[in-house]
């Protein structure tokens, strides 16, 4: 993981000590879509699911990646 990429939502479980996220690559989407589900793999091209959003401000964006510790 890239130095610098910080987050305090500690109880993920990616997240370590000092603020620091250990996963191996993070993905971030718009608020809008936050409810989506990645995990099951379908066609890209008929779906959408590679699709590009415009985030005007960064509250209206959110971390797909988290996975709360269990």
């Amino acid at each position: 993981m890239p130095d610098g990429v910080s987050c305090s939502v500690s109880n993920c479980s990616f997240w370590k000590e000092g603020n620091n996220c250990a996963a191996t690559s993070i993905s971030v989407d718009i608020d809008q879509h936050a409810s989506a589900s990645f995990r099951e793999e379908f066609a890209a091209d008929d779906l959408g699911l590679y699709h590009q959003d415009v985030a005007n401000q960064s509250s209206a964006t959110c971390c797909q990646t988290f996975k709360p510790k269990e």
